[in-house]
């Protein structure tokens, strides 16, 4: 915990210059950005105070000092609820027998079948953004079924095919942009879990495997998944451009609804029905 902690003040602190917040620079300054005694200055605690909370050693920390932290590195909403799972990862941690059992995810048949009925491309993600589940028109965009005979009895997982399936490169024209933000929220989790042996262990896999991992890890960006586009080079009707919202299950919030969007009579709707026209009946994993 000390150790993420102080690494991502101190990326958020490189990223700002004292100029921005109305401080003159004085003296050589070994690293980029705003000394820990400027944070301090200008959030209003003592050096030593801010010193042991980079350090995780401040113990029981007050919303007020994260508040006027989080003020000074001008962090967004993420990133704030990220620093509070950081400096207080006991009260983030669910109780161990609340956690589920390692070895995969059950989807619910409900919302199977809301998946199914989903007319646009749609995809269900679970935990450490493991694919759950899939309708027909997404398999036809997004080749699943392919993808995990790839990587077998392990299950889908998006992070592990963005950066150990060299045909992921290809395939998303936004490549470093996926990358980024698949890390970004892996980032996340991993503030909000921070004893997830699983998680621990998939993001020790990705680092031993893939330098762009290692290095985009370093950066501790963090970002939730939401809304966005998707850019890919389909092999059946070539560059494909959709937007997607991914919804949070109230029932699981460890689960959440992707669905890829095109506007009617859109080149990406166009491409989406010829799509639509070639997949067979829907392929879903077995429970």
């Amino acid at each position: 915990m000390s150790s993420d902690l102080g690494d991502f003040l101190r990326s958020r602190r490189a990223r700002i210059q004292p100029q921005e917040l109305g401080l003159q620079p004085y003296g050589r300054r070994r690293v980029p950005g705003l000394r820990r005694e400027e944070v301090a200055q200008l959030a209003g605690v003592s050096v030593d105070y801010y010193i042991r909370l980079e350090q995780g050693r401040g113990q029981s920390v007050s919303d007020a000092v994260l508040d006027a932290v989080a003020r000074v590195l001008r962090l967004d909403e993420v990133e704030q609820a990220h620093l509070r799972d950081l400096a207080r990862p006991e009260r983030q941690e669910p109780p161990q027998e609340s956690r589920p059992r390692p070895g995969g995810q059950r989807v619910r048949p409900g919302m199977r079948l809301v998946v199914e009925s989903v007319s646009g491309p749609a995809f269900l993600l679970g935990r450490y953004l493991d694919v759950l589940a899939w309708n027909a028109l997404g398999d036809a965009v997004l080749g699943f079924s392919e993808r995990l005979s790839r990587f077998g009895e392990r299950g889908l997982n998006q992070p592990r095919d963005a950066f150990l399936n060299p045909a992921a490169r290809e395939f998303y024209v936004d490549w470093p942009a996926v990358a980024a933000d698949t890390v970004a929220f892996l980032r996340l989790e991993a503030g909000r879990r921070p004893r997830d042996k699983r998680l621990a262990a998939l993001v020790g896999e990705l680092s031993l495997a893939s330098e762009e991992f290692r290095r985009l890890w370093a950066d501790h960006q963090v970002k939730e998944k939401t809304f966005g586009v998707k850019r890919m080079l389909h092999p059946i009707v070539g560059r494909l451009e959709v937007g997607y919202e991914a919804l949070a299950l109230p029932g699981d919030p460890d689960q959440m609804l992707v669905v890829f969007t095109a506007a009617p009579g859109s080149e990406a709707a166009e491409k989406l029905a010829v799509l639509a026209s070639w997949s067979a009946v829907p392929s879903l994993p077995a429970s």
